[in-house]
C-alpha cells in the first residue's frame, strides 16, 4: 500500500537554491517516503500535525494523509529558513 506524493510547493524553485549533490538524495528522500511515510529518523514537528526529514543542514516538510494514503511536500529549505515559513 503506496502513498501518493504531491507538491504545494514549486519544487524545481526549491531544489535550485540547493547544490546539485544534495539535489539527488533530497528527490531520493522524498520518493521514499511514498513507501513509509514515517521512516527512521522523521520527526513530528510539535504542536503541528506537520514531519520533518532531514538531509545535512536541509529540511523537508510534510503532512500525512492516511486516510487518502497521501504525503503533502509543503517545503524543502536548509533549516534556518525552513521554519520560519
Amino acid at each position: 500500500m503506496n502513498y501518493k506524493i504531491h507538491y504545494d510547493i514549486d519544487l524545481g524553485k526549491a531544489l535550485v537554491k540547493i547544490p546539485k549533490r544534495d539535489v539527488k538524495f533530497i528527490k531520493e528522500k522524498i520518493e521514499s517516503l511514498s513507501e513509509h511515510p514515517r521512516p527512521h529518523g522523521s520527526i513530528k514537528l510539535s504542536g503541528k500535525e506537520l514531519y520533518r526529514i532531514r538531509h545535512g543542514i536541509y529540511r523537508i516538510i510534510y503532512k500525512i494523509f492516511d486516510d487518502r494514503l497521501l504525503v503533502l511536500i509543503l517545503d524543502v529549505d536548509g533549516r534556518k529558513n525552513v521554519y520560519k515559513k
